[in-house]
C-alpha cells in the first residue's frame, strides 16, 4: 500500500480519514494535532516551565520526546519530567527504568516522587488494608504527589499523556455517571491558586497511533499492563468504545467534538470555584479536608 501523499510505503493507515501514510508524513500528521491543541488552548507559552507527568508507559515516553522535539527552541521555556512511584511490584520498576532512560537521552531534569516516603505505604500495601478500588487510591494520590511536587518546582503547567481514547471514556463516563460538574471541569477555566494548571498535548492523538510515532522514532516503549487496570469502571466503557470506533472510525473524534460544543454552558452551570487549603496538608481542595487527606485518615484506621 501505498501513502496518500507520496509514492512512498505506507507504515500506518488511518482509518478516521481513510488515508494510508508513509513514515514522513504519518510523523508530520501527528506532529501537525499535537502542535493544533498546543495552540488552540495555549498549554504552551513563553515563559513556561512545564512539568511532564511521566510514568515511563508508552504514552508519557512519547509525550516526553515529542515535547522536547516541537519545543526546545522556544526561549524561555524549560521542560522537567515527574515520575511517580506508586510502589507495584514487578510493574513500577520497571517503567522507572524507563523513565530514566529517556530523561538522561534527552537532557531532562528528572524527580521521582514515591507513595511510601509521603504516605508511609506502597500502593500494594494500600489495597490489602483499604476498601475502595485500587484505582481510586491511586488516582487521588498520583494527581496530589503530581500537583505538589510540581508546584514545589516552581512549575507554570503540568503536562500529561491523556490521550483521545482517554478524552472521549473520560467524558462518556461522567455522562453515565451523571456527573455533569466533573466534566465541566475537564477544560479549565483559569489558573487557581495552589493549582498547577493541567495540559493535554495528545487530545487529538489516537492511543495506537502514539505507540506508532513511538515505534518509527525508537522509543523504549513497555506494553506491561498495571495488574490492576482492569478493576474500575472504566474498563468496561472503554472496550465498548474501541468496538465502536472500529465499526465506525472517527466517532471518538465526534465524542469530543460535542463535548466542546456544550463546554461554554457546562462553564456557565458550573463556574470554577475558589479553592481553599486543606486543614491537614495545605494543599488546595474545594473542601476543608483534602480527598487524599480523608482516603489516608481511612487506611491508617
Amino acid at each position: 500500500m501505498k501513502c496518500s501523499k507520496c509514492e512512498r510505503d505506507a507504515v500506518y493507515f488511518q482509518r478516521h480519514s481513510n488515508r494510508p501514510l508513509c513514515k514522513r508524513h504519518f510523523v508530520e500528521d501527528f506532529e501537525r494535532r499535537v502542535k493544533y491543541s498546543v495552540n488552540r488552548f495555549k498549554m504552551i507559552e513563553r515563559g513556561d516551565r512545564i512539568a511532564i507527568a511521566l510514568s515511563g508507559g508508552k504514552d508519557s515516553t512519547t509525550l516526553t520526546f515529542v515535547l522536547k522535539k516541537l519545543y526546545s527552541q522556544i526561549k524561555d521555556l524549560e521542560f522537567f519530567a515527574i515520575t511517580v512511584d506508586e510502589g507495584i511490584e514487578n510493574y513500577r520498576e520497571k517503567t522507572v527504568k524507563v523513565a530514566e532512560k529517556i530523561c538522561r537521552e534527552l537532557d531532562l531534569e528528572h524527580v521521582v516522587v514515591k507513595f511510601k516516603d509521603y504516605f508511609g505505604l506502597t500502593l500494594d500495601e494500600i489495597v490489602k488494608v483499604g476498601e475502595k478500588k485500587p484505582c481510586t487510591y491511586c488516582g487521588v494520590f498520583r494527581k496530589y504527589l503530581l500537583n505538589k511536587t510540581a508546584r514545589e518546582l516552581g512549575a507554570t503547567k503540568l503536562a500529561t499523556a491523556h490521550n483521545l481514547d482517554d478524552e472521549a471514556q473520560t467524558i462518556m463516563l461522567n455522562f453515565i455517571n451523571a456527573d455533569v460538574e466533573r466534566l465541566a471541569r475537564l477544560i479549565p477555566q483559569r489558573k487557581q491558586e495552589g493549582l498547577v494548571m493541567r495540559i493535554k498535548p495528545f487530545r487529538e492523538i489516537y492511543e495506537r497511533e502514539i505507540v506508532v510515532y513511538g515505534f518509527l522514532n525508537d522509543l523504549p516503549i513497555i506494553f506491561d499492563e498495571c495488574p490492576y487496570s482492569e478493576t474500575p469502571v472504566r474498563a468496561p466503557v472503554r472496550d465498548f468504545l474501541y468496538d465502536f470506533e472500529r465499526k465506525y472510525p472517527g466517532r471518538k473524534f465526534s465524542i469530543l467534538r460535542s463535548f466542546e460544543k456544550i463546554l461554554p454552558a457546562l462553564h456557565s452551570m458550573y463556574p470554577q470555584i475558589n479553592l481553599n487549603k486543606c486543614e491537614r496538608c495545605s494543599e488546595p481542595t474545594p473542601r476543608k479536608i483534602c480527598q487524599a487527606c480523608n482516603l489516608l485518615s481511612e487506611i491508617m484506621k
